[in-house]
């Protein structure tokens, strides 16, 4: 399993390349807000990153598992990873 810190680095790493957030994604934090303070985070682009996501940590991910609070921040997102892992 890796640590906290790999994986937030790879969930950072799927919201740069999912959302094209080029040098921004470098500045994201765990405390960071996603949802409704990244304007490129949307509909569509949440299936995107959960399937990335899916996809790099061989996770399932259900639709009656995600809120508007997996998507927070950062921090709520590598959690929800962390405990699918």
């Amino acid at each position: 399993m890796p640590s906290t810190e790999e994986t937030l680095s790879a969930v950072r790493g799927i919201l740069a390349q999912a959302l094209s957030l080029g040098p921004r994604a470098n500045a994201l934090t765990p405390e960071s807000r996603l949802l409704g303070a990244i304007p490129e985070l949307d509909s569509m682009a949440v299936v995107t990153v959960l399937t990335s996501l899916e996809d790099k940590f061989g996770i399932t991910v259900d639709d009656d598992e995600i809120s508007a609070s997996t998507f927070e921040t950062l921090g709520t997102l590598t959690g929800f990873v962390e405990s699918k892992l």
